[in-house]
């Protein structure tokens, strides 16, 4: 099989001109093509008059020598490469069963994975099942009353449940896992497009029925779930071995193997982390606001002519701007045609967040604009960027009223450094409602003078950006975790050994399908470790590039 990339066709082409394109591309005739599959589709549109699909395909030829002979050179034809999953273990009749503490994509991945080679994982999760969960979120954005443990971040299917579903990713992945975890969720009933198009989502609708089949594939092959099961600590023996884990009802798990998949909003694991000793480390993350605009707005801005082309859906954007003060400024897990949601576990703080639905068919297009900031903007103990983030969670709290309404401040008050009083034509989606005020009383002031600036910049990129009634809505805080859980080359923790810390919470992932690679590889490590072969070194390659920033 041979891999052609960048093959472009007009938006729109009749389906049989891919073929003849192929076969001019390749100057072949029409029987030489024995079979074609689309591998990714995306499109250009940097001419928003003239955009484009680009393909990359796998094609099986005749004679594939000949042809790869006759293209020596092109770098947009080689052979295909192999993007099955092959399993590295299988689990010894009659062993340890290995404990994953958390269900979201991370933990979902790990302990199908490590189901698939026979170990029978031990799933613990602190919250409810995704239906009970999805009932209890409800309940915050309807009547604003949050349960702790069940919400946005906590429950069945984690935070990744409550979001546009993206589907993308920057990590590096040679060995394919990503193609693992697509073709998992396509299993669990997600739309088989996502293994072709190059910026897949499915929403969440779809994520609720998808985690609840991956948790009976789970279970069938020999899983256990543990539903309000919270973590409340480790058990270790010499050498600081993990031996089992101590539920917060007093109920001890025997486990010499730990998945540690616990987000990154699970501060009470945290606290817990460190009392125990295990290594810790501050890192970067950002904060910032929530931003809507009308979503034909944006169609129009990016696609011209052809907003509304059904072809192409609703729109997204990218955007970065270095500040003069240094600060990054970068949109952040843009969400077409969504909302911004509450996205809270503690009382007394307001956090946003940005959701969609597979349609994408909301009014409004949504997006973080956050500033990066790093453990110098918060000097203290390693859990001193939660506490930063406690900070202006509250403030945001106060500022909105007090009782989960958030503080929202239109484009064009922002940019004067004046209250909002009121609002304009574009409708904010945030429930259980925004209060109008100055966003000023719960950035820190760095931010403000960078996101100012950012915006002024991001309107000469897209016009309009900065309309004076576009509607920002605060705070974001939880763009990622405030710490790292350093583990080797062998994906345990450095210091506590039979601790695997995995994905978003560990500072290694950064949205669903980066977080879902990251729990096959922390299994596929524990199942070489438990089967007495170790892990190889080359496996260790790119662990600490796996964390990701994504939108």
């Amino acid at each position: 099989m041979l891999r052609l990339t960048e093959l472009r066709l007009p938006l729109g082409h009749e389906p049989e001109l891919l073929r003849a394109a192929i076969r001019a591309r390749l100057g072949i005739e029409d029987a030489e093509l024995l079979e074609l599959h689309v591998f990714r589709r995306g499109h250009d549109a940097r001419k928003p008059r003239a955009i484009m699909w680009v393909y990359t395909l796998d094609l099986v030829l005749r004679d594939e020598a000949a042809v790869l002979a006759r293209h020596v050179g092109d770098p947009n034809l080689r052979p295909a490469p192999d993007t099955r999953y092959t399993f590295v273990a299988r689990a010894p009749e009659g062993g340890p069963r290995p404990v994953v503490i958390g269900t979201g994509p991370c933990g979902l991945l790990a302990a199908l994975v490590l189901a698939q080679m026979g170990f029978r994982p031990i799933i613990l999760e602190r919250g409810k099942l995704v239906r009970e969960r999805t009932k209890d979120t409800w309940g915050l954005w309807r009547r604003s009353v949050l349960v702790p443990e069940s919400n946005v971040q906590f429950g069945e299917g984690g935070a990744g449940t409550f979001s546009d579903g993206k589907l993308y990713s920057q990590i590096k992945d040679p060995r394919h896992y990503g193609r693992k975890v697509l073709s998992e969720f396509v299993k669990a009933g997600a739309p088989e497009e996502i293994l072709y198009v190059s910026r897949p989502h499915i929403g969440t609708f779809r994520l609720v029925s998808m985690v609840e089949s991956i948790r009976e594939q789970i279970e069938r092959l020999g899983g256990e779930y543990r539903f309000g099961s919270k973590v409340a600590d480790l058990r270790l023996g010499p050498g600081r071995q993990v031996e089992g884990v101590v539920l917060e009802s007093g109920e001890e798990i025997a486990a010499k193997a730990v998945v540690l998949a616990i987000g990154h909003s699970a501060r009470d694991t945290f606290v817990m982390l460190r009392d125990r000793g295990v290594h810790l480390e501050q890192k970067p993350f950002s904060i910032g606001v929530r931003i809507e605009h009308p979503q034909g707005m944006i169609d129009r801005l990016r696609w011209g002519p052809n907003a509304g082309n059904p072809l192409l859906g609703a729109a997204d954007y990218k955007l970065v701007h270095h500040a003069g003060n240094g600060r990054s400024v970068y949109s952040f897990c843009m969400c077409p045609g969504g909302t911004v949601v509450a996205a809270t576990s503690e009382p007394g703080r307001v956090v946003t967040n940005g959701m969609s639905q597979y349609s994408r068919a909301e009014r409004n297009a949504n997006a973080g604009i956050v500033v990066g900031i790093s453990p110098t903007d918060y000097p203290g103990d390693v859990l001193a960027g939660v506490e930063f983030q406690r900070r202006w969670e509250s403030a945001a709290f106060v500022a909105g009223g007090g009782d989960y309404r958030a503080p929202a401040q239109l484009v064009g008050d922002f940019l004067a450094g004046r209250p909002s009083t009121g609002l304009g034509e574009v409708v904010p989606s945030y429930k259980p409602g925004v209060t109008p005020t100055d966003l000023a009383l719960c950035l820190p002031d760095f931010a403000v003078t960078a996101m100012r600036e950012a915006l002024l910049a991001f309107d000469r990129q897209m016009p309009g950006f900065a309309r004076p009634d576009a509607v920002m809505t605060g705070v974001e805080t939880r763009t990622s975790s405030p710490i790292r859980i350093r583990r080797g080359w062998d994906f345990q923790s450095l210091n506590t050994p039979g601790l695997f810390p995995a994905g978003e919470g560990a500072g290694y992932a950064g949205g669903i399908l980066s977080a879902g690679v990251d729990g096959i590889r922390v299994a596929e490590a524990l199942a070489l470790l438990a089967t007495g072969q170790g892990v190889p070194r080359e496996m260790s390659r790119g662990v600490e590039a796996s964390e990701t920033t994504y939108g």
